[in-house]
């Protein structure tokens, strides 16, 4: 992750979640940056660098190839005006649940997205806000 960050050319690479639940502080509530309707965004800090941890949050609803196919085209997404996509995070760990009055074993899955952090909120804010109101103003 480290290499990523320092150069401009590398590819997004597979990510453990380990990793991100280390720099997120266990995806803490105080780490929280964002959230919508199908995750929820962290600050990450490795080091002295900042990282978007996005974290999907209804993850039975998106299917495997669905999430690969996302992770493709985030990879094929090079641009100046971009947010850079650093790397991905597909787990899946068997886990002992309660269902129905019984313990059984489950599939829980983590799927996860890591971006460049920009500093300056979410672009809705910029698009349906007060600084594009301002800005609109500010021309007319």
């Amino acid at each position: 992750m480290e290499r990523m960050l320092l150069d401009a050319s590398a590819e997004p690479i597979g990510l453990p979640l380990s990793l991100l639940e280390d720099i997120t502080n266990g995806f803490s509530h105080d780490r929280q940056i964002g959230s919508g309707g199908f995750a929820v965004v962290y600050k990450g800090i490795l080091r002295n660098v900042t990282i978007a941890v996005k974290k999907l949050s209804k993850t039975l609803d998106i299917h495997e190839k669905q999430f690969n196919e996302e992770v493709s085209c985030l990879m094929k997404a090079k641009h100046k005006n971009i947010v850079r996509f650093l790397g991905y995070c597909s787990d899946t760990q068997g886990k002992m649940v309660d269902f129905e009055g019984k313990l059984v074993m489950a599939d829980v899955r983590q799927r996860l997205l890591c971006f460049e952090y920009l500093p300056r909120g979410s672009l809705d804010k910029y698009i349906t806000g007060k600084i594009i109101w301002h800005y609109l103003s500010t021309i007319s």
